[in-house]
């Protein structure tokens, strides 16, 4: 369960970036180069409402490393977002309630509002991504499939997810307007 004590004891990106020990450069890389549309960033700041996210991660995921960044930049784009990282190994009480299947793949994104009732959820890849895998990249060698996966992120620079999250922001507003 969340309450606003445990969300704000959890790191902020910036806290969970000091203590990455595993690929410590491309965390940095990817974060520095990191940026957000501004018309995603528009569409946030529009919906009215404020919105806590927390991240489930760990340091040595590689779908972790090109999908947080982002998400961490977003958060400080949009004045109405806030983001914290919590461990996923650290917390199986989150983690089991976002399983994906039987998995505990991550990230994971959990979106709460402001009183940190949870209104969804995304993760562990944008759709189109988790679609290709699923279908296509199961039936490639490991090596390869990353390659694929990785070239996948280079292009879209983050936007899928974001948009995603967003969507997920938007159907909760609309919902509740």
């Amino acid at each position: 369960m969340m309450t606003r004590e445990r969300y704000q004891a959890a790191a902020t990106f910036p806290e969970f970036l000091a203590t990455a020990e595993k690929n410590q450069e491309l965390w940095h890389g990817i974060y520095q180069r990191a940026s957000v549309p501004l018309d995603l960033v528009q569409q946030a700041m529009e919906l009215g409402q404020n919105y806590h996210l927390l991240a489930l991660s760990e340091d040595w995921c590689g779908d972790a490393v090109n999908l947080l960044p982002v998400v961490a930049r977003f958060a400080e784009a949009v004045p109405n977002v806030q983001l914290r990282v919590l461990g996923r190994d650290a917390n199986p009480d989150l983690m089991d309630a976002h399983l994906t299947g039987s998995s505990r793949s991550i990230p994971v994104v959990i979106i709460y509002d402001q009183n940190f009732n949870e209104i969804g959820w995304w993760g562990p890849r944008p759709t189109e991504l988790q679609k290709w895998v699923k279908e296509v990249g199961l039936t490639m060698e490991k090596d390869e499939r990353y390659r694929h996966i990785r070239a996948w992120y280079a292009r879209d620079k983050g936007r899928t997810t974001v948009q995603e999250i967003v969507g997920l922001m938007e159907g909760v507003s609309a919902e509740t307007a």
